[in-house]
Parts: C-alpha cells; structure tokens; sequence
C-alpha cells in the first residue's frame, strides 16, 4: 500500500497542455514521489493534436473537470497531493474540500466562489471569453499576444513567444462564465468546502505581477479559509506573472513547493 501523499497528481488550467508540468514530474520523481499529469477531459496527448481537435474540449465546465480528476484519484492507492495552476488550482480546492486528497497546492489559483473583487487586469482576460456569450459551448484559444498579458507580462518578449508556441492549446471557455457567475449561484461549481475542517493541508501562491490572478484574489481566497482549523499557508512571489511554472524561473516555485510538503506533509 503506497503511503498518502507519495502520489502527486498535477492538474492544469485554461490554455496550457498536461505537458506544461513535464519539468515538475522529473523533479518531484527524482525527489522520491510518483507523479503524474493528466490533461483535462477531451484533451488529446500532445499540444498539436489538442489544437487540431479543439472541439473536443469545448463545452467542459468545472464539475466536469473535478469529476474526471477525481475519477484518476480513485484509481490510485492512496490519496494524492494535488498541485494546480490557475483553474488547476480551484480543481485542487475543489478536491481537497471533498477530502479526495492529502494535501493541495493552488498556484495563481482561479477565483473560487466568495472571492467578490476581481481587478481589471482579470477581468481583461477573462474578457477574451465572456464578450461572446457563444463562448460557453465552445473552446477558446489565445493569440501571442493576449498569452503575452495574461501569462508572460514579466518575461521577455522573445520568451513569452516561445512559451506560447510550445504550451498553449484552446480550452473550454465554459469555466470562464462559470467563475464569473459564482457568487450569483447557490449551487456554483465554482464552490469550495473552505469550513472543511478534518482535510490535507493547503498552500496557496501567488505571482505579485500575475495579470490573469492578481495576488489581491489569492489574499481575499485566504481569507475565505478562516473558520477552518486546517492548515492554509500563504507564499507570495512578489515579482512574478502567471507564468509561474512554466517560465524560467519554475524552479523556484517547485522548489518552495517541495519545501513546504517536506514541513506539511508527513
């Protein structure tokens, strides 16, 4: 029987490929954990075949990805730690809430119900779906430029552009419009146990520079943990975008990462 939390399950969010994590596998490998990176439901197993089927995505909402994620879970021995970027990030809340793992880490994680103020610069991205209402039912894809606000505002231009070509596919604009409307829902998949008292340990980060989710939701999604005696930790990397895991710099945040499960998780 393998021990909880030996298993790591990476969960990623809109437009970046399961492949995105591959640097994070090798190290959390090398580091004595079994991880694994599953891509959303309808994505396919490269970049270039997901943007040769994006119709395949299209029309996926939240409840769909944490059932297909706790689908996975279920298949493992023992729970898993659950590491998310962005929307990847709420799926990991989402899990940790149900108590389907051992641990979570949310990464620039995408605002869960309860979070009241979104700053311009995310409402600006999150624009590239909700100004079109057909939207919802289809998949959305990024142009290098809007990857280049919403991801790589602090990298250099030539690295964003990079990034862009090598990770980016189209993804469901469905959690897009879900998000947006989940403090008009009582029933928003959007919604977290935050009062979960008995679950994993949390750790929230936050890029201070992340146009797509500014530090400011990370904070506000903190403070929605407060009736909870369960361990919720807060890393904030003042000088970072939400490129975070992906750019040059990723070691720095799986490093913080592999650190904090050393202390958490036992």
């Amino acid at each position: 029987m393998t021990p909880a939390g030996s298993h790591v399950v990476f969960i990623h969010g809109l437009w970046l490929h399961a492949s995105s994590w591959a640097p994070w596998t090798e190290l959390f490998q090398a580091a004595g954990y079994a991880p694994v990176a599953p891509g959303w439901p309808g994505d396919s197993g490269t970049v270039a075949e997901t943007r040769s089927h994006p119709d395949q995505v299209a029309g996926k909402g939240i409840d769909d990805v944490v059932e297909h994620y706790a689908q996975i879970i279920g298949g493992l021995d023992a729970p898993p730690i659950v590491i998310g970027h962005s929307f990847g990030g709420l799926i990991v809340q989402r899990l940790l809430g149900q108590d389907l793992a051992a641990a979570g880490v949310a990464i620039d994680a995408a605002p869960v119900k309860g979070v009241l103020y979104l700053p311009p610069s995310a409402l600006r991205v999150a624009s590239i779906a909700l100004r079109n209402p057909a939207s919802r039912n289809k998949a959305v894809a990024l142009t290098p430029e809007q990857f280049r606000y919403g991801f790589g505002n602090t990298l250099p231009a030539q690295e964003s552009a990079e990034l862009y070509q090598r990770w980016t596919v189209p993804s469901p604009g469905k959690p897009l419009f879900e998000a947006a409307a989940a403090n008009l829902s009582r029933r928003s998949p959007a919604k977290v146990n935050t009062g979960n008292k008995t679950r994993g340990p949390l750790l929230l980060i936050a890029g201070g520079h992340d146009h797509t989710v500014p530090a400011a939701i990370t904070r506000s999604t903190r403070k929605l943990y407060h009736k909870s005696p369960a361990i919720t930790d807060l890393r904030e990397f003042n000088d970072r975008g939400h490129s975070l895991t992906i750019d040059h710099g990723w070691r720095e945040i799986a490093d913080e990462v592999l650190n904090w499960l050393s202390q958490r998780v036992k």
